[in-house]
């Protein structure tokens, strides 16, 4: 036999150990009991983002089960279901699915005898648990929040009508709902539309679980298999960079290591790992547009998103923002949004961050006249942020009504015609850092262009304040965020853009004041 090929950090489907860089996602897993469910013959819930692991640990715990003598387990995807509304379609699928999965693990294949759709998921793991027997079965449901509708309540309610007899030859012992939410609101709907009561068996609230991003160690364990497989180094500060940058998202991670190390440099390299190559390789991510990101896109579509993210760009205060609502929990379970103590609610890392900023203002920056009309460089190539503004207010006055009419995020719109102006310029040359979170009352941006910054803060002028009143604020706002540059030489600006119903008149909007080392421009 020759060499082992390198293995590679994966970025598609589930982990393998025998051909990727892997930590064991067991060790990741938050609020899960597995012996227990086992034990006690409960069903449960894992939930987590997507491309954060649930699969792989699935498919590895179903191996592990199936390695002894205790149960048998299957892994049985539903996803083919997803768009499928009508019982009488969906739960052949269902079913043909266990069939698949289990023939494919090496498991006994259970019979389909019952064609009534109200029935034929139940009486075919009724069915599989006699054919298991003398031992118990496990079923691990997955992609379960792709089924919708009447498929739903057909399928949690058929799993609830096995559940009182479940036991060894009669129905399988423990079922996991996996996917990417919480099944809380999935239980109400598979009752018809009343709240579960305590004796429900999908009141597994307290038990459900999820898998967490990885830590910095987690990081650094995983790129060490690569150190001991074929010798490459990475510096500190790369790691440091990936995780700043990923906030430890498992796919963002595997995605960096994976273009540093097999499209950066060669697969069998070994020569140190950089914050270069690491950053070229963000780059590179984010302008492929890879699925994984460019499906963010789409979540950004949904209107109970929609009124998140734009409240997080806008900074402002929403009070029926709250970790225990439906809205906030939707985009947290997605994995879009995160809470803590320092920042509240923000963007969960800023590669999607980014991702999203270029989706949101991409009808701007596509549609925005060339550079070349615009002056915005100094002779010696150098960016001239000054001209670069006094530009964008004449666009703003010329264009931004007409084009507010036609935002999806009217309320972020100033934000994102500004980010996009910009975009335009540093693309290739430079590069745009942003902060925003809900409740910081503004923006921050910092534009690096070959090698010099220039800071640029926004805030909104809403009806009942004053212009004086925002500039005061918002000049000590900026000024501190200057204050974390130090060493190094900044412009600061502050970009006030007037959202108040009854706006004076464009001449006395467009303003073009400089204070306390800020310059002041009204829009």
């Amino acid at each position: 036999m020759g060499k082992r090929e390198v293995r590679f950090f994966n970025t598609t489907g589930p982990c393998d150990p025998d051909d990727h860089y892997m930590l064991p996602p067991e060790e990741r897993l938050v609020g899960a009991q597995l012996q227990r469910y086992i034990k006690d013959k409960l069903y449960w819930v894992l939930h987590a983002p997507r491309q954060t692991g649930k699969t792989t640990f699935l498919r590895s715990w179903m191996r592990e089960i199936n390695a002894g003598d205790e149960a048998i387990a299957s892994y049985v995807t539903v996803e083919t279901c997803q768009g499928i509304s009508e019982p009488e379609k969906s739960m052949p699928t269902i079913c043909n699915a266990i069939k698949l999965h289990a023939a494919a693990v090496g498991v006994p294949v259970p019979e389909i005898t019952d064609t009534n759709p109200a029935s034929m998921l139940g009486q075919t793991l009724k069915n599989w648990s006699v054919l298991v027997a003398p031992k118990p079965l496990i079923v691990l449901f997955d992609e379960v929040d792709v089924l919708i509708d009447q498929t739903l309540i057909s399928f949690l309610r058929q799993l609830r009508g096995g559940f009182p007899d479940r036991g060894v030859g009669a129905f399988p012992v423990s079922i996991a709902l996996v996917g990417m939410r919480d099944l809380k609101d999935y239980i109400t709907a598979s009752k018809g539309g009343i709240p579960p009561n305590p004796g429900s068996p999908f009141n597994i609230k307290s038990d459900s679980a999820s898998l967490s991003n990885f830590q910095k160690d987690d990081i650094v364990k995983l790129f060490v298999q690569r150190t001991a497989e074929n010798g490459q180094q990475i510096t500190a500060e790369a790691l440091n960079y990936v995780y700043d940058q990923s906030m430890g998202q498992p796919w963002i991670v595997n995605s960096l290591f994976a273009r540093a190390t097999m499209r950066i440099l060669d697969r069998n390299s070994t020569e140190t790992i950089t914050i270069d190559h690491i950053q070229e390789a963000r780059k590179q991510m984010i302008e492929a547009r890879e699925t994984h990101l460019d499906a963010l896109g789409e979540r950004l579509r949904d209107q109970r998103i929609r009124k998140v993210i734009q409240t997080i760009i806008t900074g402002e205060t929403n009070l029926a923002m709250s970790r225990t609502s439906p809205d906030i929990e939707l985009a947290m379970d997605l994995g879009l949004v995160r809470w803590d103590t320092q920042t509240g609610f923000t963007i969960s890392n800023p590669i999607y961050e980014e991702i999203m900023t270029r989706y949101l203002d991409a009808p701007y920056h596509d549609n925005l006249p060339p550079p070349s009309t615009w002056h915005w460089e100094n002779p010696d190539g150098t960016l001239d942020m000054d001209a670069l503004l006094k530009a964008f207010q004449g666009f703003w006055q010329t264009n931004s009504e007409v084009w507010e009419q036609a935002a999806d995020y009217p309320e972020a719109f100033p934000h994102l015609l500004l980010m996009a102006f910009l975009q335009r310029i540093t693309n290739g040359s430079g590069r745009i850092e942003r902060e925003y979170a809900a409740g910081r009352g503004r923006m921050d941006l910092a534009v690096e262009y070959q090698g010099a910054w220039n800071i640029l803060e926004i805030k909104l002028l809403r009806q009942g304040s004053s212009f004086e009143t925002i500039m005061a604020e918002g000049i000590k706002q900026t000024l501190g965020y200057r204050d974390r540059f130090s060493g190094k030489p900044v412009k600061c600006y502050l970009i006030i853009f007037d959202r108040r119903p009854n706006k004076p008149v464009w001449a006395d909007r467009i303003k073009w004041l400089i204070n306390e080392d800020v310059t002041v421009v009204g829009c």
